[in-house]
C-alpha cells in the first residue's frame, strides 16, 4: 500500500500523475482545508482571524518539523523565489564579494545572485559532469577556494532537471570551513527526502508548496538559521513584522526576534490552511516512509524504462539519488514525447533536453507499468 492513501488525490481518477518535480495535484484535505477556511471568513469576516492565526502556527511548527528546524526559525513566504530575494537582497553587500553557484541551475534560483552583479558582486559557477549532471562537493570545494572565499555558496538541494541530490551536510562542512553562508533552494526535496536543515548545518533553505509538499501555489517556507537572523534586513516591513503587531497606534519599528519579521503583511490565509493539510497529511505517513516508496517506484522504473529502449540520465547512486527520474528516447523530441504521454492520461515533463518523471508517495507500480507500455509504443514508432 502506498504511505499517501489514494482517495485523498481525486487526479488518480483521471492520471498517473507523474509530475511532482512540476505542479503537484492538490490532495482532498488540502482543497477542503482551503474552501473552509473561505466560507469562515465569508461568514465572520474579520472573526475568522484570531483562530486562523492561531492555527497558522500550528502550521509553522508542521512545517519546521518537516524541515528540521526550530519553528522560530520559519517564515511564511509566496514562492521559493521570495525566499532567494529575502536573502540575496536582504543581506549587505560590498564590490568583490564572491557568490558560487551551479550551473544549469532553474532560473529562479540563479536571478536573484546575478542581480547582485550591478553592486559588484562576482558570480563564480560550479560545472556539473556528464550527462546525469554530477555536482559532488569536491566540485564545489575547487571553485570556492580559487578564490577569496565566497560570502555565500547557493544550490538548489535536487537539481530540477536530473535529480542529482547534492550533499548539503558535507557542502555545509566546506562552507563553514571557509566561512561562507550556505543557501539552498529545497523545493525539489523538501516532502520526499527526509531533511534536518538544522544538523546539516544549512544556513537558509526556501520551498514552495506546490510541488513535493502538496500545497498550492502561493504558500511556502523559509528558513534562517536564528543567529543569521538579524543579518538579513526584512524588504517588506509592515504591521505582522513586529513584536506589538496589532498595535495599530504604535509606529515604533520593532522588529519580531523571530522569522515572522520577514512576513510583512497579512498572510495568505486559505493558501497557508491548505499546505498545512498536506504538511499534515506528508508527516502523519512520515516522510521516511514517502521516500522508501518513492525512491522504489523510481528504481523500477529506471529498470522498466531501459529495457523498454530509454537511457537513464539520472545518477542513481545511493548518496545522490532523488525522486526525479530523466531519461531519453533516442532521437523522440521530449517536448513531443511529453505531449503523446499527456494524451494517454500519462504526466510527465520534458526538462533539460530529456523526459522527467516525479512521483510521488501516493503513485504506484502500475503506474509506472502504464508509461513504459506507451514508452514501448513511442520507440517501436520511432524506429518504423
Amino acid at each position: 500500500m502506498p504511505p499517501l492513501a489514494r482517495q485523498h488525490f481525486p487526479t488518480t481518477r483521471s492520471w498517473a500523475y507523474l509530475n511532482h518535480a512540476g505542479i503537484c495535484p492538490l490532495p482532498q484535505p488540502a482543497v477542503d482545508a482551503m474552501l473552509r477556511r473561505a466560507q469562515e471568513t465569508s461568514v465572520d469576516g474579520e472573526y475568522t482571524y484570531e483562530r486562523h492565526k492561531s492555527d497558522n502556527e500550528r502550521i509553522r511548527a508542521q512545517g519546521a518539523r518537516l524541515m528540521g528546524v526550530p519553528a522560530d526559525d520559519v517564515a511564511f513566504i509566496k514562492n521559493t523565489t521570495e525566499g532567494l530575494g529575502f536573502v540575496a537582497n536582504g543581506l549587505s553587500w560590498s564590490p568583490g564579494d564572491r557568490v558560487v553557484i551551479p550551473d544549469g541551475e532553474f532560473p529562479s534560483t540563479l536571478y536573484p545572485w546575478l542581480a547582485l552583479q550591478e553592486q559588484g558582486v562576482r558570480v563564480d559557477r560550479v560545472t556539473p559532469a556528464g550527462p546525469g549532471g554530477a555536482l559532488p562537493v569536491e566540485a564545489f570545494e575547487r571553485v570556492i577556494r580559487q578564490g577569496p572565499p565566497p560570502k555565500v555558496v547557493v544550490t538548489s538541494w535536487v537539481q530540477f532537471g536530473t535529480g542529482w541530490r547534492v550533499d548539503l551536510p558535507a557542502l555545509a562542512e566546506v562552507c563553514a570551513d571557509v566561512g561562507a553562508l550556505l543557501c539552498a533552494d529545497v523545493i525539489q526535496g523538501l516532502g520526499v527526502v527526509p531533511a534536518e536543515l538544522e544538523r546539516w548545518g544549512v544556513d537558509f533553505a526556501m520551498a514552495d508548496g506546490h510541488k513535493w509538499l502538496l500545497g498550492p501555489t502561493g504558500s511556502g517556507l523559509l528558513y534562517v538559521r536564528g543567529r543569521h537572523l538579524g543579518r538579513l534586513r526584512p524588504l517588506e516591513p509592515g504591521w505582522n513584522a513586529v513584536r506589538h503587531r496589532e498595535d495599530w497606534d504604535n509606529p515604533h519599528l520593532d522588529y519580531d526576534p523571530t522569522a515572522r519579521r520577514l512576513e510583512g503583511g497579512m498572510p495568505i490565509m486559505g493558501g497557508i490552511a491548505a499546505l498545512g493539510a498536506s504538511l499534515d497529511l506528508l508527516l502523519e505517513a512520515s516522510v521516511e516512509a514517502v521516500w522508501r516508496h518513492v525512491d522504489a517506484l523510481c528504481e523500477h522504473a529506471c529498470e522498466e524504462l531501459a529495457e523498454a529502449g530509454a537511457t537513464i540520465l539520472s545518477d542513481r547512486s545511493a548518496q545522490t539519488r532523488s525522486g526525479i527520474v530523466s531519461f531519453s528516447l533516442g532521437g523522440l523530441d521530449p517536448q513531443a514525447a511529453a505531449l503523446v504521454l499527456r494524451t494517454r492520461g500519462i504526466a510527465c515533463s520534458a526538462r533539460s533536453g530529456a523526459l522527467r518523471i516525479s512521483p510521488h508517495g501516493y503513485n504506484t507500480h502500475e503506474e509506472i507499468d502504464r508509461l513504459t507500455a506507451e514508452v514501448r509504443l513511442l520507440t517501436a514508432s520511432s524506429a518504423r
